[in-house]
Formats: C-alpha cells, structure tokens, sequence
C-alpha cells in the first residue's frame, strides 16, 4: 500500500467505517508515523492537529478503534479503515460522529455470529444456543426446518410481526447450523456474491 502524504503537508484523511455495519464512524488524519502505529498496534491512531501530536482513539476513554482492514484510495491520498469500536465513536457518547443519533442493525448478524460462538465456545451453563449446538448437526438442522415451516405458514397469514418474528428465528437457527459445518455468514456471501458475478 503506497500512500501519499506530500499532497497535504504531510496528512491524509482517513474514513473509518464499522467492519460489520459499514456505518461511518468518523474522519480524522494521519501522517506516516500515524499509519505505522496503527498498522503495528492494530488500534486507530491519528494525528491530531489540535494537540500536534498523535492521538490513538480511545486512549483516554477506552473506546479503541480496532483495525480489521486499511486499503487506500485510487489517488493514493486518502485512507479507508474498517474498524471495530470498543465503545461510542464520538465524544458525545454516540456511535458514529455522523447522525449519532441513528443506529442502525444493519449488520447485525454478523455480531449474533460472534455471539454465537462465544456461547458454544464457552458452554455457557442455561445457553440455549450451547445445548442446542451440542446435540449435533442432526438436531440443529431439524430445528432449522421446523423455523423454515413456521415461516412458510406466517408468511400466508397478515400478522407481519409474527411473520419477522419467524424469520428471525430461522436466521438464528441457520446461523447456529452454519458453525455445526464451521462455516461463517460471509462464507455463503461468497458464494452469492460469485454467483452474481
């Protein structure tokens, strides 16, 4: 990755977008050595032209931003990264330093996904998730077939909440029969995206 601080005295802007929901969080700027220490520490540092010195996001507050990817833009002169907030964003308490008062659950799955197997991973003693997952991948399957059906009947009634409420339930359950064939939800993306291809 080939960035180009002359253009701007030594700064570039950088965007940083949530991994999962891609909601922008903020904007701020880096010089080189800004780069390399988020790059090496794998936390969001910027330059601060207010302090004139580096500022690592969260280093007061804790609400670290942790890099999932940085890629550059066609000019060279601006940065993206997708990051992971530990916290509020915005020192107003907000997520995103843009229409903080939004959110959204856009994305959302994929943190259900990681609640997912953090329950299974622990064994979380009452977790349905757990018991039902180590029952084995005949069990969860059925489960996931019995969520299909139920979806299939609300979706010929008119109560729209029952109809969301069984899709929801089949997600969820899909989810769980992904993890017994350790497969991820970006892994069947893979496949749509390809086939759209």
């Amino acid at each position: 990755m080939k960035v180009n601080f002359n253009k701007s005295d030594g700064l570039v802007p950088v965007i940083v977008q949530h991994t999962n929901t891609l909601q922008v969080l903020m904007l701020g700027y880096m010089n080189e050595e800004a780069l390399e220490k988020t790059k090496n520490d794998g936390k969001v540092t910027f330059f601060s032209r207010s302090k004139n010195r580096l500022w690592t996001k969260g280093e007061t507050s804790g609400n670290h931003l942790i890099v999932d990817e940085i890629s550059v833009d066609c000019d060279n002169d601006t940065l993206l990264i997708k990051a992971i907030p530990l916290g509020p964003t915005c020192h107003t308490g907000k997520i995103s330093c843009f229409d903080g008062e939004k959110s959204t659950s856009k994305g959302f799955l994929y943190e259900l996904e990681k609640v997912i197997e953090q329950r299974i991973t622990d064994k979380s003693e009452g977790s349905y998730t757990a018991q039902l997952f180590s029952k084995g991948v005949n069990k969860v399957a059925q489960k996931v077939g019995e969520e299909a059906v139920e979806l299939v009947i609300e979706s010929m009634d008119n109560n729209l909440d029952l109809f969301k409420n069984e899709a929801a339930d089949l997600l969820y359950h899909f989810l769980i029969l992904l993890k017994t064939r350790d497969q991820r939800l970006e892994d069947i993306e893979e496949v749509l995206s390809e086939r759209h291809k």
